[in-house]
Parts: C-alpha cells; structure tokens; sequence
C-alpha cells in the first residue's frame, strides 16, 4: 500500500495509539512513526512491541517534522498537550485527535494552533475495555465509524487526505458539526458507561447478595455490562466532566423514561411494557442489519467453551 505521509507522530500510545501505530505498520501508510507518551514504562513497552520508530517522553519533540500529528490522550489533557506541540507543529502539518468529546477539545486545543496548520479534530468509533499499549490491535477501525469534526475554515485538502488515512485503516468516515456530535455520543456511548458503571456499583454495595453471589451467577445482562464498567476510569472522568451539558440531558431524559417504566411495572400495564420492548428490541436488530455487530450468540460462552 502507498505511503500516505513521511512523518506521522503519535502522542499517547494507549489502546487507540498503539492500534493506528499497527495499522500504519502493516499498512506501510508512514516513512516513521514518532511515539510519544509522558510515562516511562509505557513508552519503554511501545518501543519493545515496535510501534514505532523514535520514542520520546516530550510530545514537543515527538511533533518536530511531523505531517500528521495524532493527539489520543483523555480529553482533559489536550489543552495541555496542544500548549506543548504548538511551537514545534511545522507548516502545512495536519493535526487531529481521538476524543469522544468534540466541543471541549476545540475548546482546548484550536487556540493553541499556530497559522498554516491543519486541526481537523476526530473520532473514531471504535475501542475495547482494554487500555494501554498492549491492548491495541491491527483492525480495530475496520468497518467502525470515524467522525470528523472539521472547523468551518478547515483545508479541504487537508481533510481529503485525513479522510483517506482513516478509510484506509477501513473506517467510514462522516462530518459533523461538534455539538451535534457530542449529543450523538452522549446516547450511544456515554450514557451506557455510565449506567453501567451505576449498575455495578449497585451490585457492590448491594448487602442483601454477596458478592460471590453476584460473580457466581451473573447472567449475561450483568456479565455485559461489567465490561463496560471495565473501561479506562481517568478517560471516562474526563468524558463526564467535558461532555457535561449533552450528558445531563441524556440523563434527564433517561431518568423520565425510567420513571415511566418504573409506574408501568407498578402498575402491572403489560401493553406498555410489551411495546417498549418490542420498539427497543428493533433497535438492535437494526444495529445488526447496519453490520455494526452481530447476531451469533456469545455472551462470553465462545472463551469457556475454548477451554
């Protein structure tokens, strides 16, 4: 496959970072691959698995020379981490990130971007309840959604090339408005985490049933949703406190739902509970037929049956 770009660098090289470090690898998509990340242990592991070709604990120097600069740290740290790139970012360079929160980092980072650079800020849809280096993998992007978030003075050449290098690593990638997105994210994936990480917190401090009771028999609902309760804690604090807004009025609205389920089920009205599952059983059929997961049956049955 065709080199895309002669320098890309990678500031943070968690389960995100060291995906597109392997994509770019096995794709031959870079000339090199600068990897950057503050933590010692961590870079020193990038650099033992051969994500990239130069490794650093400065993002200031990771960014020298640099076409693309890929920023895949909490959301909460891309101010600080735009601050410290901005003075190295070289002309005509492209600059994006992977943050779950769109409206924040732009926030953050878009005052810190000196003139002739392109910050074009992204994310792609895509991740396990694993962190780190070693948790990365070659596919993760492939056929996920990657949003891009362009600012409305964005080169469109500058995006057309951005586009390109996440369709190759097999993304579909859409353009959208940021506030948009970020209420998008707040239903479909910031929502579920935190109900999931309510819900497991309840089970913990449950009296009534043990905690042994709680792993012994979990049935698959619950096995499902601890592993959303597994996700990285810092990445989701900081998805908390920078999608605020769009967050509490999801969690409005699902706070009016569940008190209407809540009188249903007291109530004993089978016809509403009947037609609510029934709607949301669609949904997932639906999620299904847009080949966004599916249908084999799991629920974490294949890993026992390996054994």
């Amino acid at each position: 496959m065709a080199k895309q770009f002669d320098t890309i660098a990678l500031v943070g090289i968690g389960l995100i970072g060291s995906s597109i470090a392997r994509d770019i690898k096995d794709k031959g998509l870079a000339g090199s691959v600068t990897v950057s990340s503050r933590s010692d242990a961590t870079l020193k592991r990038a650099e033992e698995l051969e994500l990239g070709d130069r490794y650093t604990t400065s993002a200031a120097e990771a960014v020298k020379d640099a076409d693309l600069v890929i920023v895949s740290v909490p959301v909460g740290a891309s101010g600080t981490v735009a601050a410290e790139i901005a003075a190295n970012l070289k002309p005509g360079a492209i600059v994006t990130d992977v943050g779950s929160t769109k409206g924040s980092v732009i926030a953050q980072m878009a005052p810190h971007m000196p003139q002739g650079v392109h910050f074009i800020p992204g994310h792609p849809i895509a991740g396990t309840e694993y962190s780190g280096p070693d948790a990365g993998f070659i596919g993760l992007f492939k056929g996920r959604w990657c949003i891009l978030t362009p600012l409305p003075e964005t080169d469109e050449t500058a995006k057309a090339k951005l586009r390109t290098f996440w369709e190759t690593l097999g993304s579909m990638v859409d353009d959208m408005d940021p506030e948009h997105h970020d209420k998008v994210l707040a239903i479909v994936s910031h929502l579920p985490h935190i109900i999931a990480y309510n819900i497991v917190g309840t089970a913990d401090d449950l009296e009534a049933v043990t905690e042994s009771e709680v792993i012994k028999y979990s049935a698959s609902g619950f096995r499902d949703f601890t592993r959303l309760a597994a996700s990285d804690p810092t990445m989701w604090r900081d998805v908390c406190l920078h999608n605020k807004d769009a967050i509490l009025e999801m969690l409005a609205r699902f706070s009016e739902d569940l008190a209407y389920l809540q009188r249903a089920i007291r109530w004993g009205d089978g016809d509403k509970l009947f037609d609510l599952f029934t709607r949301t059983r669609a949904i997932r059929r639906s999620i299904i037929q847009a080949g966004q997961d599916t249908e084999m049956v799991d629920f974490g049955r294949h890993a026992m049956d390996q054994k």
